[in-house]
């Protein structure tokens, strides 16, 4: 059976010693995130993940849930304990506004919880992480009354949430919703649809469920500008604000799916339920995105979490696991066999994790701290800043962190040889969970697109000129070392591949946009590549000061300093053949006609 462990050291490491958060004390959230709270949050946060849910896992892929005659849907074994467990800790509540029960520290520290949740159960983690989205989107666009309403309960996790886009004939392209909402002489609506893909849709872990649905009313225009946003609870409050009559919303069905088997994806029916409009008429998707934008930044670290349970199981199996012997001699000379562990291809792909996994935690974690400072900086342009610097690496974090994490997951079950192919080991379900989050959220096509099209031009460009300078800055000092030196000078050639890429899309997507769309899955990654590298470049700085203070974690830092030379080894240069890649065009991709691609005679 597969284990986690929460890797509590690493965190710690990016946390206090590369993004210093307690220096941030001066701001709102920040004053109760001392040195001393961070580490108990992280460690007991990894304790309860790694010997609560992670047990959990496997168990949840196996049994799955299910749906009842009546509608109703009952999750796998052990999951509505745990998460009693989860509500009664308070786990929910972290970065919540105290306003409404929560304890208002940092998101940052709320993101250390959604890794660990993610990285030992990924099907459990989605039930509290929708909720997180669907009270954000209440908090930024609902009213007051709303807010007192429904936050209160989300919050403290009696009451869990989702949200509800996708249709049987539409999933993107959001224009195309045909779900209605009449309204009615009291003010509220009467909502009728199908919505399919909806995790968490139907379960008995809390006692209602608050779905965040887009539906359009009579007389709107037909396109995504015409797309309201309606709150639509399972139960209808009563007088005392509390559960009362069954709306008029069913599960149809669960979709029967290859990964996350523990979270209930349902279809759900809406049949003339009662719904209230959350914001303006017309403007629902504008407040659908606050919720939409921190699902990204979660399917990202879902990529980060599916990587790091593959990647920890997958070392403890290649130092076990005998076959062969060392090509530089036996290391082992009183066994028959060495460890797999010793042999240049199975130590690239442990690397390859290694470096991807620590060089992506630093990311999200920076990101998340953007996400505070958006809101908490103390002046405007700090603020601005961190705005720019998030909206623009969302699409990144969420598009590359995905589609490494599955590379990942997939190497690491090829460590396992044929024991990776077999069920009991479970290496396969963490490949088929991760492969989910390159889809959904947004198909990471979509989220290349959303960087090239829309991000990277946006405001005259202002957010990458930001991004470009943060990470020159960083090259430039760490240019004046002897040892840095050589990392930031792979680092500097790989950004120069990427700034020659944003120069070809401005000379040639306006021309044919279709070279956007052929680039931009490529520059997503080399994008990707340069910001693990930065990251890396920064992680290596604090290591080497560290071993210069006389650390007594000699080994924890010389690792750090290995890893980064790796990294710039081995990641870098890869964005000079993507930027090649990109700069192909779209001429050739472009030309065949339909019929070219038919395989009947």
């Amino acid at each position: 059976m597969p284990t986690y462990t929460a890797p509590t050291r690493d965190t710690r490491f990016v946390l206090n010693e590369m993004l210093e958060l307690a220096n941030y004390g001066n701001l709102p959230g920040f004053e109760n995130a001392t040195q001393d709270m961070i580490d108990t949050i992280v460690n007991e946060a990894g304790k309860f993940c790694s010997e609560v849910l992670a047990p959990l896992n496997q168990i949840g892929d196996e049994h799955g849930c299910t749906r009842h005659e009546d509608g109703s849907v009952t999750t796998p074994p052990g999951f509505k304990d745990a998460y009693k467990a989860y509500t009664e800790a308070g786990w929910g509540t972290l970065a919540q506004p105290e306003e409404f029960g929560g304890q208002g520290l940092p998101h940052t520290l709320a993101m250390v919880l959604e890794e660990y949740t993610g990285t030992a159960n990924q099907a459990f983690a989605m039930y509290p992480g929708l909720t997180t989205g669907a009270i954000a989107a209440i908090l930024a666009a609902g009213s007051q009354e709303q807010k007192e309403t429904y936050a209160p309960k989300m919050i403290s996790g009696e009451w869990s949430g989702t949200m509800n886009l996708t249709e049987p004939h539409c999933g993107t392209d959001l224009g195309m919703i045909r779900t209605k909402a009449e309204p009615q002489v009291d003010g509220s609506y009467k909502i009728t649809g199908t919505k399919i893909f909806i995790s968490a849709g139907e379960h008995d872990l809390t006692s209602n469920i608050i779905h965040l649905v887009l539906a359009k009313t009579p007389g709107a225009p037909d396109s995504s500008k015409g797309i309201s946003l309606f709150i639509v609870p399972k139960f209808i409050l009563d007088e005392n604000g509390e559960p009362g009559e069954r709306n008029g919303v069913s599960c149809g069905s669960i979709e029967k799916k290859m990964g996350i088997h523990g979270n209930a994806t349902c279809v759900l029916n809406y049949d003339g339920a009662t719904g209230y409009m959350v914001g303006e008429e017309n403007k629902g998707l504008a407040a659908m995105f606050v919720m939409m934008n921190a699902a990204r930044l979660g399917v990202g670290l879902q990529g980060l979490a599916q990587a790091e349970v593959s990647y920890q199981n997958a070392v403890t199996y290649a130092l076990d696991r005998r076959q062969g012997r060392a090509l530089t001699g036996p290391a082992d000379a009183d066994a028959k066999a060495d460890p797999i562990f010793v042999h240049p291809d199975v130590r690239r792909m442990l690397m390859e994790a290694k470096v991807f996994n620590e060089g992506m935690r630093a990311l999200c974690m920076w990101g998340a701290l953007q996400v505070d400072l958006t809101h908490k900086a103390q002046t405007e342009e700090e603020r601005q800043l961190a705005d720019d610097l998030i909206g623009l690496m969302t699409p990144v974090i969420k598009g590359y962190g995905t589609d490494k994490g599955y590379d990942i997951a997939n190497n690491m079950q090829q460590v396992y040889g044929g024991h990776g192919y077999v069920r009991e080991w479970g290496m396969e379900q963490f490949v088929r969970d991760s492969r989910i989050a390159m889809i959904y959220e947004g198909t990471n096509g979509v989220q290349a697109m959303d960087l090239c099209g829309r991000k990277l031009a946006s405001k005259g460009g202002r957010a990458v000129q930001a991004f470009f300078k943060m990470i020159d800055d960083e090259i430039a000092a760490a240019k004046q070392d002897e040892f840095l030196a050589p990392i930031a000078e792979k680092l500097e050639k790989a950004l120069g591949e990427q700034k020659a890429a944003t120069m070809w899309f401005m000379q040639n997507a306006m021309a044919n946009p279709n070279h956007l769309g052929a680039g931009a899955h490529h520059y997503m990654h080399i994008m990707g590549v340069v910001t693990l590298g930065f990251f890396w470049l920064k992680m290596a700085k604090v290591a080497k000061a560290a071993l210069a203070a006389g650390t007594e974690e000699k080994g924890f830092y010389e690792a750090k300093l290995t890893s980064a030379s790796y990294y710039a080894e081995r990641f870098l240069p890869d964005a000079g053949a993507l930027r090649r890649k990109l700069e192909a065009g779209s001429d050739n991709m472009m030309a065949l006609p339909a019929e070219a691609f038919a395989t009947a005679a």
